[in-house]
């Protein structure tokens, strides 16, 4: 640990060593990855907020390195790169993190819990959660509020809904970004056929197309041109910018999809409630989400088993978590009246493995403790 976060973690060593004795209690084991990581993860898989606050660097070969700004990744990476890789596998964690604040410090302790492998995902989310909650407990804070989301039901009813890929990735972009669905909705569903573009010859040969042949015929293009990028923009993100106006110039995004999804965002209540009102949604759809829907009411069964306050949870089908690797289940604790800033948060990222060069799938869920704002609300309990 570098003098600056021992510094910060002096008046919280003894809350350190619960927290951290708990979860090893809990099967957990400590893990301590490297603070110099290669970037590319971080910048490819990170959401926007972490990808503009890294301390990026490049090394005498030239490979671009950053100082690890979470630990997720880290520990996902060291797992992949053990003989445990794809087998059961819990980790934890605490540990000086580096990223861009504004006015506050750039150095910051995290810990958390990471869990791989497990195929009980609705057992294991619970786990999570029901430790996340230890874990504030162990600086003493104990009024917190539970806000919950689950990505895996906006991805089940963008399926069900067979939209065209170009929207999908959009709107699940704009999920993940915590940007204004009801704004892009309403631009989506706006006549775009008597709007001319200077593009209109790319536009007209990508009719139809999928991403990957938009993909090969802009890199075609862009290699004729002698580029690579244009304006700092990628080929791919080229490619996908084009299909995506090739596509709105057909039609725009039927009324009725938006309706269906302006309906679902607006579900929010406990978990009880939000299943009576997503099952009355898909019925009334006539969609079928019942997969989704089972896993999110198996995950609320589990949840209430571990003693958790199911209908003091607040639960919403527009909450994000704003990084892009989440697959499902996504939570953060607050203490009450603390505003947007998160005491614990985490979720469930099953697609991350693959995304991190493992050949299979492998079941991931885990959460972060923002140690700082823990110690600070903690000292004024106690006080």
């Amino acid at each position: 640990m570098t003098a600056t976060a021992t510094s910060n973690a002096a008046g919280s060593t003894a809350w350190a060593d619960t927290l951290l004795l708990s979860f090893a209690q809990a099967g957990y084991v400590r893990a301590e990855p490297a603070i110099l990581q290669p970037a590319e993860p971080f910048l490819d898989l990170s959401g926007e907020d972490i990808r503009k606050s890294l301390y990026l660097t490049t090394d005498l070969s030239g490979e671009e390195l950053c100082l690890r700004p979470d630990l997720t990744i880290p520990v996902a990476r060291d797992y992949l790169a053990s003989g445990r890789a794809g087998q059961p596998a819990g980790f934890s964690y605490l540990g000086p993190v580096f990223r861009y604040r504004g006015g506050q410090p750039s150095e910051f302790l995290q810990a958390g819990i990471e869990s791989f492998g497990r195929q009980d995902r609705a057992a294991a989310d619970a786990e999570m959660l029901a430790l996340a909650l230890e874990a504030t407990a162990a600086f003493g804070v104990r009024d917190v509020e539970i806000r919950t989301g689950d990505v895996a039901l906006f991805n089940a009813l963008l399926d069900a809904l067979n939209l065209y890929p170009v929207w999908r990735r959009r709107l699940v972009k704009d999920f993940n970004r915590k940007i204004s669905l009801e704004q892009d909705l309403e631009r989506l569903a706006a006549a775009t056929t008597a709007t001319r573009s200077e593009y209109e010859g790319v536009l007209a040969a990508l009719a139809g197309s999928d991403r990957k042949a938009a993909l090969a015929f802009v890199t075609d293009l862009m290699s004729i041109a002698g580029t690579t990028n244009v304006g700092g923009r990628t080929t791919a993100e080229i490619a996908d910018r084009f299909l995506e106006q090739s596509t709105l110039k057909g039609g725009a995004l039927p009324r009725e999809a938006i309706a269906v999804l302006k309906r679902f965002l607006s579900i929010t209540g406990n978990p009880d409630e939000a299943v009576a009102e997503l099952r009355a949604l898909t019925a009334d759809a006539k969609l079928d989400l019942a997969g989704a829907i089972d896993q999110f009411e198996s995950r609320v069964g589990f949840m209430a088993a571990r003693g958790i306050e199911v209908k003091t949870t607040r639960f919403s089908t527009a909450f994000g978590r704003g990084l892009d690797y989440y697959t499902g289940f996504e939570f953060e604790l607050h203490h009450r009246g603390n505003g947007a800033e998160p005491l614990v948060a985490g979720g469930r990222y099953d697609g991350l493995m693959t995304q991190l060069g493992s050949p299979t799938p492998i079941a991931a869920v885990g959460f972060s403790v923002w140690v700082d704002a823990l110690t600070r609300i903690g000292r004024k309990v106690g006080a």
